[in-house]
């Protein structure tokens, strides 16, 4: 017989503040608290999360454990040494920079019919200023995801069948997709949890952060390759003319200018001139118009389009694989 109801995974590395404002929610839930033990798992080991989890002994007691991997390997694999540590029947997961609704858990259990294979998918409220950045507008598309790990539950029967995460996927991008698919083609009932609510604010983003984000497109590759069909319905969207458009142009202004075919070249440089403004003001619709923010999007939209197609062709070359590549 298991210990707990239900266990809640929280990945975590080097975020005490933000892990903290997650336990304290947890610390509010409705749910009877002997019913529900917390499970943080470091990408890694991380003093930081470590000492904070020791000074909130007092408050969780045994409810409440400190885990990590070996090494960083990613959220997916934390995630799994979680969810295959805990000793209960539903496997709830969340992010540690999200806050659960003090009934989250509540809901969760309600809903729960003893089912041996069931998932279940909960809300997730993304607030955002009237005025965002392009990352707080990007992050608040979380709200209408399908299936996201900041609010996903599973009996743990449920994670065995399927093999849980697959820790080929480093970084958070993909990961919950692939576990989503991985039901659907298990034939695994997934429920919506409408009252289940998790709150995912927009966490500040270091300048140019859009830069970075480029590597994940190495997983849409992974993905795709696993899943072809549902890839294709699920995430795929034609190519992005734009940024090979961009690509061609910056090949073809080398070219010309090698080749002392100035007009020409300056003529491919006004038609990139324009395309690279479109794309500037393309992200700004809609968000805000500081001088930080604006600066940001300029300087980022000049290397996104190439960063973009180089990780995603890396990718289909690594996983060796051909697909739609969505940007």
């Amino acid at each position: 017989m298991t210990k707990f109801k239900l266990s809640v995974v929280i990945p975590t590395y080097k975020r005490p503040a933000l892990l903290a404002r997650c336990l304290e929610a947890l610390s509010r839930q409705t749910l009877d608290r002997h019913l529900f033990h917390i499970l943080v798992v470091g990408d890694g080991y991380d003093k930081e999360t470590e000492d904070l989890i020791a000074t909130l002994h007092p408050v969780f007691g045994d409810r409440l454990t400190y885990l990590y991997t070996a090494c960083k390997m990613g959220p997916a694999a934390a995630r799994n040494k979680g969810w295959l540590h805990a000793d209960s029947t539903l496997i709830a997961f969340t992010d540690d920079d999200c806050i659960p609704d003090q009934l989250w858990l509540q809901e969760i259990v309600d809903a729960y019919q003893d089912e041996e294979e069931i998932v279940y998918t909960g809300s997730v409220v993304v607030p955002t200023p009237e005025n965002p950045t392009d990352f707080e507008k990007n992050t608040a598309q979380l709200e209408v995801a399908e299936f996201i790990t900041a609010n996903c539950i599973c009996t743990k029967k449920a994670l065995h069948r399927v093999g849980g995460f697959d820790e080929r996927f480093k970084m958070a991008w993909r990961e919950d997709s692939d576990l989503h698919f991985k039901f659907l083609r298990a034939q695994i009932p997934i429920v919506k949890l409408k009252k289940a609510v998790v709150i995912h604010p927009a966490r500040k983003a270091k300048w140019g952060v859009s830069i970075k984000d480029q590597k994940k497109g190495v997983y849409n590759a992974l993905l795709a390759k696993k899943f072809p069909t549902l890839y294709q319905t699920k995430i795929n969207h034609p190519v992005n003319a734009l940024y090979y458009s961009l690509l061609f142009l910056l090949i073809s202004m080398i070219i010309l200018w090698s080749a002392n075919l100035k007009w020409a070249f300056f003529a491919s440089l006004a038609i990139w001139l324009f395309l690279t403004l479109k794309f500037v003001f393309m992200r700004l619709s809609g968000t805000s118009k500081s001088f930080a923010h604006v600066t940001e999007m300029v300087f980022t939209s000049i290397l996104i389009p190439y960063l973009s197609i180089f990780w995603q062709i890396y990718g289909a070359v690594k996983y060796r694989t051909v697909y739609n590549i969505k940007f």
